[in-house]
């Protein structure tokens, strides 16, 4: 996989932590930063499809025994 380089100004303590962070677990903080936009952009993914379940209609519990009964998939 290729590498891109991502240059953004970010606040001084929040550096000074991060960097601190990373020291004292002895991780690097360019795989510290990829992993934590990774998190976020599937943290945002998964929001965006429970929203999306939210509009779906529900199903009484009952009804979806007597279909799966049905079926034969229960």
């Amino acid at each position: 996989m290729g590498a891109k380089q991502l240059a953004t100004k970010i606040d001084e303590d929040i550096k000074n932590a991060l960097d601190l962070f990373c020291e004292h677990r002895g991780l690097k903080i360019n795989r510290f930063l990829e992993d934590a936009i990774l998190d976020k952009i599937e943290e945002y993914e998964d929001i965006s499809e429970l929203r999306k379940l939210k509009k779906e209609k529900s199903r009484n519990f009952e009804d979806v025994l007597k279909e799966l009964k049905a079926s034969g998939k229960l």
